[in-house]
């Protein structure tokens, strides 16, 4: 296909229509949006290669004499480039994208309201033109941004260099309409000499790469708009759904199905230990202890555990399994035997360095070496990048330029010795499978790097341990390649009856370590020995007897496939070649707010509601979680990025189908060749879905052979047998819910305990275990509740307790102003309350006893703050000093539950946390992850916001495209499922499915 016309002035295929823009930044539309773009940051949009490319690289205005004005996306950004430039510069941030497509129908212009596709946001039957909106919050910044224009001589746009620093750039463009001359400056660190290169060699807006921004910020929004609503007529209301977050969140569901199909085989082996008697070369026998355990019986290999399939079967026929008794009597036949070595081989054993980091591969160590999840590395290393310290840290290349090869050169050669820098440079020119723009490496900034020690005093603990880790793997990637030999020795014996056993060790002896003076990788799975340790045997040679020092029979039990941790999935999703590195942790975070995911210590596990999340898509929509056709659309985009494919075209074949003229690029088409697009897929297999049995997740058979299974329901998931059910608890991981697990918890007694009956009405008085804590109800029409007081329980409450209960809340009557004045229990103890004000009592029985006088004085007195309660309660754990702030951390129990504080920032503990095994580490990341989010947002105040925007309808960026018709258009009904109780977090996330590509993206 063509791809679009490169130009700056609309296609002419396109309306010749300006773009609506205000004349200032208050007239702008609202357009609230919590989500944040593919990089992570706040989300916006761009526009697509060849449209509304008016004024691409500024105006013809003349520029007076003002200051130059240069534009960067962070306000730490701007400061570290401000005090590099010096005077007759002015350094301002957009404080990322200023623009998106409308969050909600609040967000869309009057004028717009009517349309069709306004839902969307995205014109889809007049060339998929976007519509997009200033957000509220940035309204203010846009506004100072068009006054410093005015007086500027000069724009410089210094966002980053990827599609979305690139799309910031255009949007800034469009929104401040700048009269002076316009030049695009980019660079990959933020250092004098590479901001005067980039001063004095400035470029044009990529259009390429804006276009497949907004390509796929509009490929997103398709997708999150038209399948999360089936998610929530089907599964459960604010559900999501999207490109990237569905496979990922698939990918982690069928590991987990994987684990609960596996059935743990046995088996065993002898481990021994051996000593020489025998010496060379005139020397005494080597003292090393020669560990070796048993690989062959009778010229037959011992069976391992990758010999066993998941039913804990084995595989093949021609090894040897033993069981515990064999092994045990095999050791004692052996325990005469004279023992020999057979045969020594060694061999040359060489390992060249690692590459330098690319962003997924920085996640990845990160997650192994110092345990950040992959958003706490992001934080941190967009923090080094802003102050100086790194390059860019969002990248998909593992090249180092020529300044940065002779830096790590020069550094290795000085701190090690000339034998441990090769003669030639190291070019690492591999990139991953649909790399994006081919940035640098991750590596120390500048022209000479500061090593560890020169930058420990200006850095905090984790800032420094990443800086520390970043460099110790750029300079190692120059290093000389490790050297040494390694060996494996095999020995054996003839037992007392006569079996032939073999035994084998394996070591290597590192002689000349090269670059591991510098750097040793990690490994995901912490007990896998490194493949870089060394391990020494003694020296033996064939034919030399050894002395038995121990023969210890060892059982095994095959252990289930690993639940994948962040650094193991982020692994996977590069190697599948789905979604960018910049937006692993932005998809991960995603998942575990959309309460598909939870943590259990540093691994990934899903839950019930992404079971029946991924069951539906699966069996309904294979294709778009389909990981080869989802790693397909990547490279379509690459395509776009490149200049050789159109968007227009490439979105229509996705959206609307081909009618089988596709190619099988972005067409929707499955793999029978069907070329239905996204809407006519949506709307013809809505009708096809059961809901029950998308939420039925299958156990199997319990003991009388009715079948047993999950259901995921409004209020969370349930296991039921026949008619009998029970709530399955929040921290029970699928692969743990066995059939007896499901037996043990439908066993469980209810605690429904019936008290009695009312003397007033006769209605039965029934104490209950509630999701929330324990109950009282009559079964009244509509029926009454009241909960359980502290002092009381379940097994204790009595009928008069009930009754009393039961009078709650109770009317003391009125005040002077005719306000009726209330006693009440609620969810965080008991209180007054008259009209909107209310006081907490200290005790729950001043619910019954608390007169009208009382209750009136304590309303007249100043409200206390939790706080002050909260600090004179004792905490329940202290963990010790936080490594980031070196304030000490502690676990307190607060009104939301429980929670860790460093004394300035608190955390809520979050599902898979418990008190009693929460370490600094987990609470440190807690904290880091409640910093980067800033202070919390008042609701009161959100919602004056979005009730004083509402007042006023502005008009922003819209597209008044060739006309389509309208057959086309696509209507949705409204969800008017009622939201499932707050506390779900699989359920009170969001309510719009739909993201940009990262967090909280439909990606």
């Amino acid at each position: 296909m063509p791809p679009r016309t490169k130009t700056t002035a609309r296609t002419p295929s396109r309306s010749s229509t300006p773009l609506a823009e205000p004349l200032d930044a208050a007239a702008e539309t609202d357009g609230q949006l919590d989500g944040s773009d593919e990089a992570g940051r706040p989300a916006g949009g761009a526009a697509r290669g060849g449209r509304r490319r008016s004024g691409a690289t500024g105006g013809g205005g003349a520029g007076g004499a003002g200051t130059r004005l240069v534009i960067v996306e962070s306000p730490a950004k701007a400061k570290t480039i401000a005090g590099y430039l010096g005077p007759g510069w002015q350094v301002e941030s957009s404080i990322g994208h200023i623009r998106d497509l409308p969050r909600s129908a609040a967000d869309v212009p009057a004028a717009y309201k009517g349309k069709p596709w306004a839902r969307l946001g995205v014109d889809v039957d007049n060339g998929f033109e976007p519509l997009y909106v200033v957000t509220p919050e940035k309204r203010p910044q846009v506004t100072r941004l068009k006054e410093l224009v005015k007086d500027a001589s000069e724009l410089y746009l210094a966002t980053d260099e990827d599609r979305e620093g690139e799309a910031i750039a255009w949007h800034l463009l469009q929104t401040l309409k700048p009269r002076v001359p316009v030049k695009r400056m980019v660079f990959h660190e933020i250092t004098p000499q590479a901001i005067r290169r980039a001063v004095d060699s400035p470029r044009d807006i990529n259009e390429n790469l804006v276009n497949a921004q907004e390509t796929r910020r509009i490929l997103d929004r398709l997708y999150g708009y038209e399948v999360s609503p089936v998610l929530w007529k089907k599964v459960m209301p604010k559900l999501s759904a999207g490109r990237v977050q569905s496979v990922a969140t698939r990918i982690l569901v069928e590991r987990e199905r994987a684990r609960m199909r596996f059935r743990a085989a046995e088996y065993w082996n002898i481990d021994g230990r051996f000593a020489a008697t025998v010496g060379h070369d005139g020397s005494a026998p080597d003292p090393t202890p020669l560990p070796a355990s048993l690989v062959a019986l009778d010229g037959r290999r011992l069976a391992t555990g990758r010999d066993f399939d998941s039913s804990g079967q084995l595989t093949s026929t021609d090894v040897v399994r033993l069981d515990e008794p064999a092994a045990r009597a095999l050791a004692e036949r052996l325990a005469g035997a004279t023992f020999a070595v057979r045969s020594v081989e060694t061999k040359p054993y060489r390992r060249s360095p690692y590459p330098p980091f690319m962003t997924s591969t920085l996640q990845q160590e990160a997650g192994r070496k110092l345990r950040f999840s992959s958003q706490r590395t992001m934080q941190i290393a967009q923090k080094l990048y802003e102050n100086g310290y790194i390059t860019y840290m969002r990248t998909d290349s593992t090249n180092l330029s020529e300044t940065a090869l002779a830096a790590a050169r020069e550094q290795a050669r000085q701190l090690y010795g000339p034998q441990y820098v090769p003669d030639q440079p190291r070019v690492y020119t591999k990139r991953v499978k649909n790399a994006q723009e081919a940035h640098e490496a991750i590596r120390p900034a500048g022209d000479v790097f500061r090593t560890p020690g020169e930058v420990r005093a200006e850095l905090d603990t984790d800032s420094f341990r990443l800086y520390e880790l970043i460099w110790q793997r750029t300079i190692a990637s120059q290093m000389a390649d490790a050297r040494g030999t390694s060996a494996t020795v095999r020995l054996g014996a003839t037992s007392s009856a006569g079996e032939d056993a073999e035994f084998s060790a394996t070591g290597k002896v590192i002689t000349f370590p090269g670059f591991l003076r510098a750097y040793v990788e990690g490994a995901d799975d912490p007990d896998a020995e490194l493949e870089d340790r060394e391990r020494r045997l003694p020296d033996v040679r064939e034919g030399d007897r050894l002395d038995v020092r121990e023969l210890r029979p060892l059982g095994h039990s095959t252990s289930p496939p690993p639940r994948y941790t962040e650094a193991s999935l982020v692994k996977t999703l590069e190697e599948l070649g789905i979604g960018r590195p910049s937006t692993y942790a932005s998809i991960i975070a995603t998942i575990q707010d959309r309460g598909y995911v939870w943590k259990k210590g540093t691994s990934l596990v899903p839950s019930f509601v992404a079971f029946a999340v991924v069951g539906l898509l699966e069996d309904h929509f294979a294709r778009l979680v389909d990981y080869r056709f989802t790693a397909s659309m990547e490279n379509d985009l690459d395509d776009i990025a490149a200049g050789t494919a159109a968007s227009t075209d490439w979105l229509t074949r996705f959206y609307f189908g081909d009618g089988g003229r596709g190619n099988g690029n972005g067409n929707g088409a499955s793999g029978d060749g069907s070329a239905a697009g996204l809407k006519q897929l949506v709307s013809e297999r809505l009708g096809e879905i059961d809901a029950r049995e998308v939420n039925s997740i299958p156990l199997g058979e319990g003991p009388d052979g009715v079948p047993i299974v999950v259901r995921v329901g409004r209020y969370g998931p349930y296991v039921q047998h026949g008619e009998r059910r029970a709530s399955v608890p929040d921290e029970l991981p699928p692969d743990e819910l066995t059939i007896p697990k499901a037996l043990e918890l439908l066993s469980a007694p209810s605690g429904d305990r019936v008290l009695g009956t009312d003397p007033a009405t006769g209605a039965t008085i029934t104490a209950k275990a509630g999701r929330y804590g324990p109950y009282v109800t009559m079964d009244t029409d509509p029926p009454r509740t009241a909960s359980l007081l502290s002092s009381m329980s379940l097994e204790t409450v009595t009928l008069d307790d009930a009754l009393r209960l039961l009078t709650l809340p109770r009317v003391l009557g009125a005040a002077e102003d005719g306000e009726e004045v209330t006693v009440q229990n609620g969810r965080y103890g008991p209180y007054v309350r008259k009209g909107t004000q209310s006081r907490s009592l200290e005790s729950e029985e001043q619910l019954f006893t608390i007169t009208l006088d009382e209750a009136l004085a304590l309303l007249a007195q100043p409200k206390t703050r939790g706080r002050r309660t909260a600090a004179e309660t004792p905490p329940l754990r202290e963990l010790g000093p936080d490594p980031a702030t070196g304030r000490p951390v502690v676990v307190k129990d607060g009104r939301f539950g429980p929670y860790v504080t460093d004394g300035e920032t608190n955390a809520s503990l979050r599902k898979g946390d418990e008190v009693a095994t929460i370490t600094i580490e987990r609470a440190a990341e807690l904290l880091a992850d409640r910093r980067a989010r800033g202070p919390a947002t008042s609701r009161r105040g959100a919602r004056s916001t979005a009730r004083a925007a509402a007042g006023t309808s502005r008009t922003t960026t819209a597209k008044a495209g060739a006309t389509r018709t309208a057959a086309k258009t696509t209507s949705t009904t409204r969800s008017k499922t009622t939201t499932a109780r707050a506390g779900r977090s699989a359920a009170g996330s969001s309510a719009v499915a739909e993201t940009g590509n990262g967090a909280g993206q439909a990606s």
